[in-house]
């Protein structure tokens, strides 16, 4: 399997940049980042149930891994940085500690969790993505992101930013979300704070200032923090150039 992605070419001698956008996004969501590396080459992938991937299923994280891998020898990309927003960032961390990972450098994740450390929990979260999932599968779409984006995580977001985030996310298939949300939930995703201590990689954080949960997640990881000014969860979104700025400043780009 494949992903549909979006291709943007500059000097050849440069890494790639591939970005992945979060849960319910697609390969535009970080389309105003990547617009400021015009020489640098990047791809913009959509996950599947996503955009263009919509009616590619996933079973699993390793499925998701495998149908990027994929991807990227379709566009022979032999040296590149991941960089990833929430689910974006959590395949991120997924990919990057697997033990085989050939021409990755490193990995740069916005607002993502490493992963639930006790069983409780586990199925704490595994019942609410059910509820979700359910939620998801019944029509109108816009009815369900409303309630969506008033999870505690997104407090920080304003009226207007709520609204033009249901308007954006209104358009996708349900059902593709609802067996996304399954396949890669906190649930089933692994623990990867031992394996990203244990590293080889370059490894970063960014988060929000106003984004209290992931800054606190931030702490408990062996990474670089990068706290992006006037920014909740969806910083990238929020602070479009703070976030380019400093991926400028990581890369030397």
């Amino acid at each position: 399997m494949k992903l549909h992605a979006v291709a943007e070419r500059g000097l050849p001698t440069r890494p790639w940049l591939v970005f992945l956008h979060g849960f319910s996004g697609d390969n535009r969501e970080w389309r105003e980042v990547g617009e400021q590396f015009s020489d640098v080459s990047r791809l913009y992938v959509d996950l599947p149930g996503h955009g263009g991937s919509v009616n590619l299923p996933a079973r699993d994280f390793d499925d998701v891994c495998i149908a990027l891998n994929n991807t990227l020898l379709s566009y022979n990309i032999l040296e590149y940085w991941l960089v990833g927003y929430s689910l974006g960032g959590r395949i991120a961390m997924y990919q990057a500690c697997q033990q085989s990972m050939p021409g990755l450098l490193g990995v740069i994740v916005e607002g993502g969790h490493p992963g639930l450390q006790n069983d409780r929990d586990r199925a704490e979260r595994r019942l609410s993505d059910q509820r979700w999932a359910a939620r998801f599968r019944q029509p109108p779409l816009n009815d369900v992101f409303e309630l969506w984006y008033q999870q505690p995580v997104f407090a920080s977001l304003t009226v207007s930013q709520r609204q033009a985030l249901v308007r954006l996310r209104q358009h996708n298939q349900g059902s593709a979300l609802a067996e996304m949300l399954m396949a890669t939930s906190l649930a089933v995703q692994p623990d990867l704070r031992p394996a990203l201590r244990a590293r080889d990689f370059p490894f970063w954080y960014l988060c929000g200032e106003r984004d209290a949960k992931f800054r606190a997640i931030a702490d408990e990881l062996n990474a670089s923090c990068h706290i992006i000014s006037a920014a909740g969860h969806n910083a990238h979104r929020e602070n479009p150039v703070g976030v380019a700025s400093t991926l400028a400043q990581l890369l030397s780009l």
